[in-house]
């Protein structure tokens, strides 16, 4: 069995666009990817969904309602070098 790395929808060579990079429009990126997939490290939010700094929107969300927990990890960027990251993973949404 072939296993691949990452996520289905991070296919390579696949860069998606996006045209808003407001606060609003990012935390719905990662709102809409929490409840398709379950979770995102903060290299994959910069990476495949164009968040910068996730940290302050899961803040953001978490204001709002939605159960995220944090669950430190370590990652690769593309530059291959290994960090220490979190990983969101979305638990509940208390307001909807």
């Amino acid at each position: 069995m072939d296993k691949k790395k990452g996520h289905p929808e991070a296919a390579p060579n696949k860069q998606l666009q996006f045209s808003d990079n407001s606060a609003s429009s990012q935390r719905q990126r990662l709102v809409d990817w929490l409840k398709r997939i379950g979770s995102i490290t903060t290299i994959e939010a910069r990476s495949l969904l164009d968040i910068m700094a996730p940290a302050p929107r899961i803040f953001e969300l978490r204001a709002i309602g939605y159960d995220i927990a944090t669950v430190w990890t370590n990652g690769i960027t593309d530059q291959g070098k290994k960090h220490r990251v979190a990983r969101y993973i979305l638990r509940g949404v208390s307001h909807e």
